[in-house]
């Protein structure tokens, strides 16, 4: 499926939530890059920075490409010639960098997807797509972890799904507390991995954290 990507100076649609949200031109998001530049301390016009707001808008919709991208069309393409295969899909250390929701600061980190398939099997490419889809937003961790696990459990309806996701917030890191090396771990499952503890301990021995 070919993306649709908005011209440089066309708004872009309104992301995939439950309701249309306004969306400022390119031109409206610029401007507010130098604002921001100007309370800073800078100056817009200095010949280091004249193109960093349009590098900063560029920046973003690689950053935040998530919102134009649909977990349910990822996961819809399914194998038909797999069959009979009973146990565990993993795909482990997918590495992702999403944004802190509440200051914008980088999250860096690694995700472990794993699946129990019932008739559906996914190619695995796709796994790491569906981190894409929630990672490139403004989010956290946790809804992250949730979000994951929810849409291939909705998707592709398989016996269990689990999520471990360990990454490091720059928003504690470069500020705040100033923790640098610190790791958050969020952890989600459901079907076979939640209610199996033999089970979701063979995905945590799979992925190296038992």
């Amino acid at each position: 499926m070919t993306k649709e990507i908005p011209s440089q100076n066309e708004a872009p649609k309104a992301c995939n939530s439950n309701r249309a949200i306004p969306r400022p031109t390119r031109a409206e998001a610029e401007k507010a890059v130098e604002t921001l530049l100007r309370w800073a301390g800078e100056d817009p016009s200095r010949h280091g920075l004249l193109e960093t707001p349009a590098r900063v808008v560029r920046a973003y919709e690689e950053w935040f490409e998530g919102y134009r991208l649909n977990a349910a069309e990822e996961l819809s393409k399914t194998f038909e010639d797999i069959t009979g295969f009973d146990d565990i899909v993993l795909v482990k250390d997918i590495e992702f960098v999403s944004h802190c929701e509440h200051h914008l600061a980088p999250i860096i980190g690694k995700a472990h997807v794993a699946y129990w398939p019932g008739e559906k099997v996914v190619g695995i490419s796709k796994l790491a797509r569906v981190v894409d889809v929630f990672g490139r937003r403004m989010v956290s961790q946790e809804n992250m972890s949730r979000q994951i696990m929810e849409s291939i459990d909705k998707n592709l309806q398989p016996k269990g799904v689990a999520v471990f996701i360990e990454a490091d917030h720059q928003c504690m890191s470069t500020r705040g507390v100033h923790k640098p090396g610190s790791a958050t771990v969020t952890t989600t499952f459901s079907g076979v991995f939640k209610n199996d503890a033999e089970v979701r301990e063979r995905f945590l021995a799979m992925i190296g954290k038992k």
